[in-house]
């Protein structure tokens, strides 16, 4: 099956959707080909799509702001790949709510891809597989959603791996207490409020939230994160979302995208071998002096993954 697997970018972006799907399978079955390593290298140092990250706890409205990003992205004409992931059933380490029915999406689109992924056992971060996913996409489409499910990993992980990360809280519920609590507030590039409808409780989240970003750490230096109140219900404060976004965009195009790139493959491959061989084996490996020899992230997690399972 795998000299079906399309195993260099252009025949990827040529084959379309099918092409795709089985470059996913292999990832998901095979994915200590050296080949497709090899694939996903390229994919990670010359993908141009922007990676948008979206997070959030369960019900806090990620799906319904997604279907409107979706809208936007391909009425722009851009293309778009969306992976969800989602928590794991324990008996299958399959995605629970892994179907795609709560997307708004034509299947005959040929410029949008729809793909849910089991987060295994990060609590709903992401899976390595599914961080090969996103660069994947990366390389082939114009824009990337990653949607996950806000529990324990998912805000660090999701941070890993996008561009720009939208952090999703609902007035009334805690969220915003939970947000201060939990030390997340250097993670998301965006905070985004939903039914903003509710009023008074909305208006509180939001300023409890801008509050908090005032006094911790930002992912981005230089980059002031955004408090955006939004309501599907009353179909506002998307455009400014989709201003603050576009603001985000432009100012990653001012900086060192080089550098970005290296200090995200170097905290890929950390992790990689942390979650598979525990911090032991991180300690026993280079992962700078691996990243040299192997050519790219996706490679030196599978020679530093063979290195330590043969000692």
């Amino acid at each position: 099956m795998t000299e079906l697997v399309p195993l260099d970018l252009p025949t990827l972006r040529a084959g379309g959707k099918p092409a795709v799907a089985r470059a996913l399978g292999a990832i998901e079955a095979r994915g200590g080909l050296a080949r497709l390593a090899e694939l996903l290298d390229t994919a990670a140092t010359t993908g141009e799509g922007h990676v948008l990250g979206l997070t959030g706890p369960p019900g806090v409205g990620k799906s319904t702001l997604t279907n409107v990003l979706v809208s936007e992205i391909r009425g722009a004409g851009e293309s778009l790949g969306i992976l969800a992931v989602d928590p794991s059933s324990r008996l299958s380490g399959g995605a629970l709510l892994g179907d795609r029915t709560r997307f708004k999406t034509d299947p005959a689109d040929r410029d949008l891809f729809v793909r849910s992924m089991a987060a295994r056992d990060r609590l709903g971060g992401l899976s390595d597989h599914a961080i090969a996913v996103a660069v994947l996409f990366s390389a082939v489409y114009d824009r990337v959603i990653v949607e996950s499910v806000g529990i324990g990993q998912s805000e660090s992980d999701v941070a890993m791996v996008a561009d720009t990360v939208l952090l999703c809280i609902q007035p009334g519920s805690g969220d915003s207490l939970q947000f201060m609590k939990a030390g997340v507030m250097e993670l998301p590039d965006i905070v985004v409020v939903t039914k903003a409808d509710m009023g008074a409780p909305a208006r509180r989240a939001a300023a409890d939230v801008a509050g908090a970003l005032g006094l911790g750490v930002r992912r981005t230096e230089g980059w002031t994160p955004p408090v955006v109140m939004v309501s599907s219900t009353a179909r506002s404060g998307f455009d400014e979302l989709s201003a603050a976004v576009a603001d985000h965009r432009a100012f990653l195009g001012q900086a060192d995208r080089g550098e970005a790139r290296r200090r995200r493959h170097r905290q890929w491959v950390a992790d990689a071998i942390r979650v598979g061989f525990g911090r032991h084996g991180l300690s026993r490996v280079d992962v700078e002096a691996a990243l040299a020899a192997s050519g790219g992230p996706f490679s030196a997690i599978r020679d530093l993954s063979e290195r330590l399972a043969d000692s």
